[in-house]
């Protein structure tokens, strides 16, 4: 049953002692730091309050897909709110602009500072069972390594912060390898004590395979492609295959078919409770991001896919000489009716032709609107991502024929003919393996804030030539400048009150 990790977590309001004796009073409301971290009721509320950072504006409820996915060539904003869309657009003028950057900000220092009082506290705390202690921690190592990651992507040079945090604290800058070793240990770490697998309960924390699956990212972002390969093993033909391809490929995109064969790690949300994002017991476990990202008349509507994304789906027909059926699970547009018959809605909406809308995850199999209090998890990995990541690897490691199958996999359920049938023109060349490997994870993938990472890991930023290119399917990158674009510019508030603290270059 759904939901693991929806419990109530209340905020750990644990407040610093003043060091003047006057001021140091005892709140009947508040819980003190030195009054805390006692029991193992504790502990297991202390790591169950990061995971309520999944649930803030700044993170997964809302705006860090507006940097993952609509800053990449997948989608684009129109926003009438001209701030908003010009933040997809790399028109950063504001760098304290709070929905853009701010937010996501701090949300991401204040789930890195929950995970911080845990690895410091929860130590020092007897547990009947050791083995209880070890899997609270590996959680709290495997979350802070998720956010450091998603940081890295985002603004690369940041600070490190390895300890609870206090107002006084001036945390030193470091560079991003510095950033990506810790995300590693961490992982590491966390890979040795969680378990295998959750049961009841307590399915949807971070297991093995989740851990490992984060490692296989952050090495290949750094190109350690050998290091890559024997992460992915652990999940494709090691001790956590376990998992499998889903036959119906939306059912990875619903609430119906949540923690299945494929999920390697998703984040739970609920729509039990309608409150904010805030911090009070009525605080939402809820998906904003279909009401931001649904059709005109359906939703917000400030992000929209990119048309191109349409036309890559039918540059190929399936094995029945009918279209990918993945793009009627992916996008909205305006033939959707012509191609697949799809009926949904009605089709009320305000259609111009040369528009999409990303449908994953949203609600139209019970609902004809959306909200703020979507309960479909939004799986950030996938069995799918991880295939044709190991396709990518053994690319990388010149095994591309072995690197066939994996894509193969991932096309047969799409019912698409076989990489070599359907291109032979690739053979065992490693650069047009990889250029059609950039397609398949599009094809597979649009709209799962994979993009951005990839375009980084891929090289695609770091020219003029190749971003020119990007340009040509988006024309937000005419605006993209090489050395600078690649990462956005942090807080300037933070750059202003940290004398430790650079501002990232370019900016």
């Amino acid at each position: 049953m759904k939901k693991s990790i929806i419990i109530a977590v209340a905020f750990l309001g644990l407040i610093f002692a003043s060091c003047e004796k006057e001021l140091d009073l005892n709140s009947p409301n508040d819980i003190t730091v030195d009054q805390y971290w006692k029991t193992e009721s504790d502990a297991q509320a202390g790591v169950n309050s990061i995971y309520a950072m999944f649930y803030k504006d700044g993170l997964w409820a809302r705006w860090i897909y507006f940097r993952l996915d609509l800053t990449s060539d997948e989608g684009y904003s129109v926003s009438p709110w001209t701030e908003l869309a010009d933040w997809t657009r790399f028109n950063y003028i504001n760098y304290n602009f709070w929905e853009g950057n701010a937010v996501t900000w701090r949300d991401t220092y204040k789930a890195i500072f929950r995970c911080n009082q845990v690895l410091a506290n929860v130590p020092n705390i007897t547990f009947q069972n050791e083995d209880a202690k070890k899997r609270i921690i590996a959680q709290a190592k495997f979350l802070r390594a998720l956010h450091y990651y998603y940081a890295t992507v985002i603004w690369e040079d940041i600070p490190l912060v390895l300890d609870p945090s206090t107002p006084a604290d001036l945390p030193k800058q470091v560079k991003v390898t510095e950033i990506w070793a810790q995300v590693e240990k961490d992982l590491n770490d966390a890979y040795a004590d969680l378990p295998r697998d959750w049961v009841g309960a307590d399915i949807g924390r971070p297991d093995k395979g989740a851990a490992k699956a984060f490692l296989a990212k952050v090495y290949m972002q750094q190109h350690k492609w050998a290091e890559a390969k024997t992460a992915l093993d652990y999940l494709i033909s090691g001790a956590g295959a376990k998992y499998s391809l889903q036959a119906n490929y939306r059912d990875n995109f619903t609430d119906l078919r949540e923690n299945n064969s494929e999920s390697v790690f998703e984040i739970q949300f609920g729509d039990q409770r309608k409150g904010g994002t805030g911090e009070d017991q009525n605080a939402a476990v809820s998906s904003n991001r279909c009401q931001f990202f649904a059709p005109r008349g359906i939703g917000w509507s400030d992000g929209q896919a990119r048309f191109w994304l349409v036309n890559a789906f039918k540059e190929e027909k399936n094995k029945d000489g009918n279209l990918d059926i993945r793009l009627r699970w992916t996008l909205y547009y305006p033939q959707l009716l012509a191609d697949f018959g799809d009926k949904t809605y009605n089709r009320n909406w305000e259609w111009n032709n040369n528009e999409a809308w990303f449908r994953k995850g949203s609600r139209d199999y019970y609902r004809d609107n959306e909200d703020y209090y979507s309960q479909v998890n939004y799986r950030l990995v996938r069995y799918g991502d991880i295939l044709l990541r190991y396709a990518e690897v053994l690319n990388e490691l010149g095994n591309t024929a072995q690197a066939y199958q994996y894509v193969d996999m991932v096309r047969a359920r799409a019912n698409m003919n076989t990489l070599a049938v359907a291109h032979p023109e690739i053979g065992n060349n490693h650069d047009l393996f990889l250029e059609r490997l950039k397609m398949e994870r599009v094809l597979e993938l649009a709209g799962e804030s994979v993009r951005w990472e990839d375009l980084k890991r891929w090289g695609d930023l770091n020219t003029q030539a190749s971003v020119d290119k990007i340009a040509l399917r988006d024309s937000d990158f005419k605006n993209f400048k090489v050395g600078k674009n690649h990462r956005m510019p942090i807080p300037q508030t933070d750059v202003d009150n940290n004398p430790n603290l650079e501002q990232n270059s370019g900016y």
